[in-house]
């Protein structure tokens, strides 16, 4: 089992009751249905799966930045966790969009494999989760002013 996520970046999501590979898969189907042409590879050692999308289908509710989206998947106890890898910036006028795209993959995660499982397996995000542009301290991407 790989501890932590390898490159001291956040879990975005975990899994509990299923494992990395099928949890994998649900990410990779759901980003097909909206647009994605999807690669997914499964390493034994390390125990890794990787998920990349490229945007195919035209589709207004992602925006330009997330044309290309990449994540990586490792086994937990119990479960599996899921990290954001790409895009690792937004620039200011796509936010809003990319915000709700996340909203929008993180809910049907966490519908479909309740439902798929029949609620024995469930998806949360862990307390410590934030995607690589959103700031430790709470999601501000700029620096407080100076005041001294």
């Amino acid at each position: 089992m790989v501890e932590g996520n390898g490159n001291g970046g956040s879990d975005w999501l975990r899994a509990r009751g299923i494992g990395r590979e099928r949890f994998a898969g649900y990410l990779a189907d759901y980003l097909a249905t909206i647009g994605y042409a999807v690669e997914r590879t499964d390493t034994t050692e390390p125990s890794l799966s990787r998920v990349t999308g490229r945007l195919e289908r035209m589709n207004p509710a992602v925006p330009p930045i997330a044309k290309e989206l990449a994540f990586r998947l490792y086994p937990t106890s119990g479960g599996a966790a899921l990290v954001w890898e790409a895009p690792t910036e937004i620039p200011a006028d796509q936010k809003s969009r990319m915000d709700r795209l996340v909203v929008e993959i993180s809910s049907h995660l966490i519908r479909s494999v309740a439902t798929e499982s029949h609620a024995t397996a469930k998806v949360t995000a862990p307390t410590d989760s934030r995607l690589p542009w959103q700031a430790p301290n709470g999601g501000a991407t700029h620096a407080a002013p100076d005041r001294s």
